[in-house]
């Protein structure tokens, strides 16, 4: 088994060589790579990898994660960044963590991975994986998008909004959470969608159970379709489809924590449930 130790923007020279030095007290080949490198490359090296380490923010963690899944390899999230909600260890804790890892003291959480196909007409132009969102939203046009919702083959309806958005139990607590929609126990396997900024007032989130596709057709356009807050959006015009799924491997994330400590991160990182005036 190998380790890889994908870096972030933050992740410091001294950073990665203490987690190389950790692995090679163990017996355990450790290579890098960059967050914002070629993905071929990356990929390229994965054959014989049993963990990926990620240094870094939230952003590295969905970079690892939309890698990882597919290939069924578990990901270990250590933070460098501001909030680190997803990430499992502070940077300070890297080598006990990794420690951890190797002598098998260690849970795995699974976490739905979205998987989204955008076609135009009856050709697939862009396929891609997510961990958190999918978005749909005006490209700059202060016109509103409409957009026709279809859920396991049934109407749902037509909205007129900024935007729409599907996202996993996991983006539930990230932009989803910022446009109003539900929070969702992460391990949930149901997909939320959450229009963004609707015309009609009564248009609210709607949670969907797993195994159902949801299909949102463009009739009015032009838009952009983002994954996980990607900087690089995708054109989307007035006739196109967009398909989002659950993909057929979950993401393995490994834990050490309980799985209450999802409720205390709520507290601790987003302040949910903390009285705005503490008891006297």
């Amino acid at each position: 088994m190998n380790v890889c130790i994908l870096r972030g923007p933050r992740a410091e020279q001294s950073v990665i060589e203490r987690a190389m030095a950790t692995l090679k007290k163990r017996g355990v080949d450790g290579w890098e790579a960059d967050r914002d490198g070629s993905l071929t490359s990356i990929t390229a090296r994965l054959k014989g990898t049993g963990l990926l380490v990620t240094l870094g923010g939230d952003g590295t963690f969905l970079a690892g994660a939309r890698i990882a899944a597919p290939r069924g390899i578990p990901i270990l999230g250590v933070n460098l960044g501001r909030l680190g909600f997803l990430t499992e260890v502070e940077v300070d804790q890297l080598e006990d963590g990794l420690t951890r890892f190797l002598d098998a003291k260690y849970r795995v959480e699974e976490r739905t991975i979205l998987q989204v196909t955008l076609s135009r007409g009856t050709k697939a132009q862009t396929r891609a994986i997510g961990l958190n969102e999918v978005v749909v939203d005006h490209s700059g046009d202060a016109r509103m998008l409409r957009v026709e919702i279809d859920v396991g083959g049934q109407a749902v309806g037509v909205i007129d909004a900024d935007g729409v958005m599907v996202a996993t139990a996991t983006g539930s607590t990230a932009y989803a959470l910022a446009s109003g929609g539900p929070i969702l126990e992460p391990t949930l396997r149901d997909l939320v969608l959450v229009p963004m900024n609707p015309f009609a007032l009564t248009v609210r989130p709607i949670v969907f159970p797993p195994g159902q596709n949801i299909t949102l057709s463009v009739t009015r356009g032009p838009g952009e379709m983002r994954i996980d807050g990607g900087r690089r959006g995708r054109a989307v015009e007035t006739g196109d489809s967009i398909k989002c799924g659950s993909h057929p491997r979950r993401l393995k994330v490994v834990r050490f924590s309980p799985p209450e400590e999802f409720y205390r991160r709520l507290g601790d990182k987003l302040g949910w449930g903390r009285p705005l005036v503490p008891n006297k």
